[in-house]
């Protein structure tokens, strides 16, 4: 949730500038690092998952394919090399039942499936009914594949409002986002891919990464992205694992 102060700088002296910003400022950082929420309450409203337990020395890496065929697999090769059997896909069921065997080769290299609905439309302009049925579609889509548990969402576009959040929470999924944009989706150049995915790791991060055939660097800068974490003795967790080992962070949809 954000808020937001306008304050004027002719009728407020300095002082007080100082004294609210301190305590915005205060209420940021508490909100920031003090603030855990547990992972299944909705009690006070929908919630989204963004981040695991910041004392855990885990991290995921979550990797969204909506289109195309070349990426996704030279993707799962390099985990494989890379030791990294547990990482957490999300899929477009559009594009899964399109590509039958590479959802079975995310299945049998160990790594977990999310949905990112049927198509991939932006839910926050679909009427509820629209979402619900897209959701459902997916989640039968899935079990034609063979995917025994997808309970986790990524919304199509990673846009979600609190009507989102509500109808996904009555399928019983849970809406994931992430706390590091790698933005390798845009191929900003494979360093920064890698500063964007590394420079500010702390436990229970949620990795966004991309294996659709948009995102044209990520294979060349996930093998850096992995050498660092494990130097920075960050070991790599299915998101999953990451919610049921410890509370999450999550942030309420007003």
């Amino acid at each position: 949730m954000n808020f937001f102060f306008i304050l004027n700088g002719k009728k407020v002296k300095q002082t007080m500038i100082i004294l609210v910003a301190s305590f915005f400022t205060a209420g940021i950082l508490y909100i920031e690092n003090g603030l855990h929420l547990p992972v299944f309450s909705t009690s006070d409203g929908p919630k989204a998952i963004y981040q695991g337990e910041q004392k855990d020395k885990s991290v995921s890496l979550t990797f969204d394919i909506s289109w195309g065929d070349t990426k996704a697999i030279p993707i799962l090769d390099l985990l494989k090399e890379q030791g990294i059997k547990n990482a957490t896909f999300f899929l477009s069921a559009a594009w899964a039942e399109r590509h039958p065997d590479v959802v079975k080769r995310i299945i049998e290299d160990g790594h977990e499936i999310g949905s990112m609905g049927y198509q991939y439309k932006n839910y926050t302009e679909l009427e509820e009914a629209k979402i619900k049925k897209d959701i459902l579609q997916a989640g039968e889509v899935f079990k034609t594949l063979g995917v025994k548990k997808v309970d986790l969402l990524r919304p199509p576009t990673g846009n979600f409002d609190k009507k989102v959040l509500k109808v996904a929470n009555s399928l019983g999924y849970t809406v994931i986002h992430w706390s590091v944009d790698s933005k390798d989706w845009t191929n900003p150049g494979i360093e920064t891919i890698i500063s964007n995915a590394t420079s500010n790791l702390s436990g229970g991060d949620i990795i966004l990464l991309h294996a659709s055939d948009s995102a044209k660097q990520t294979e060349k800068a996930l093998p850096e992205i992995i050498k660092i974490m494990k130097q920075k003795g960050y070991k790599n967790a299915k998101i999953s694992d990451l919610m049921a080992n410890a509370e999450a962070k999550s942030n309420e949809i007003k």
